[in-house]
């Protein structure tokens, strides 16, 4: 019991601080967040995508991300909404071995992260956060977009970009999928993190 305590403990005192410091100061690129995700298509290696993380705009979702990370939460789901010309979304965990058809829908016990939006524009590349119709209602799920849209602006909360792998999001983007924008096999993923 103590040992809970001490955990829940920590987690605010970890949330206090990234809320209050990292938003009153610039941070560096080369000192941003980076994180590394493998893909696979079907069993197959499709390359991977390095990320870097904004904690000085949205430490909250910059918090929670690397803690699941850290856990290997996002090992094993799957890139399971692909829209071309709009977005990849992934990062569900009802995608590791739940059927398809609850892909998407997240785990209502998941932790939400309240909206942090900011001034930087969801252009291509951008790494976002997803969520239901409530802008408080983020938990893991994440999509990078594939084109400039600038109508999510204020509206989904911007937390980090992609430094190399376009290639690798815009062959998921072309991959055959069924009608619910869900690849026919599954894209799955792994991330680490590298800085």
């Amino acid at each position: 019991m103590r040992w809970i305590a001490v955990c829940a403990s920590a987690l605010v005192l970890l949330e206090i601080a990234c809320a209050s410091g990292p938003t009153r100061a610039k941070v560096a690129s080369a000192e941003r967040p980076r994180y590394l995700i493998t893909v696979t298509h079907g069993g197959t290696s499709l390359g991977t995508i390095l990320i870097e993380l904004f904690p000085e705009v949205a430490p909250l979702h910059c918090a929670n991300f690397d803690s699941l990370v850290q856990i290997g939460f996002y090992d094993g789901t799957a890139f399971h909404r692909v829209v071309p010309g709009f977005v990849i979304q992934g990062g569900d965990p009802n995608s590791k071995d739940k059927p398809r058809e609850t892909w998407g829908y997240g785990d209502p016990s998941q932790r939400r992260i309240p909206a942090e939006f900011n001034h930087l524009s969801h252009k291509r590349g951008i790494v976002s956060a997803a969520r239901a119709a409530d802008p408080n209602s983020a938990t893991s799920q994440f999509f990078i977009c594939l084109v400039d849209l600038p109508q999510l602006d204020g509206k989904y909360t911007v937390f980090g970009q992609v430094l190399e792998g376009m290639e690798v999001v815009d062959t998921i983007a072309r991959l055959p999928r069924d009608s619910r924008d869900n690849p026919l096999q599954k894209v799955e993923m792994r991330i680490r993190r590298v800085q």
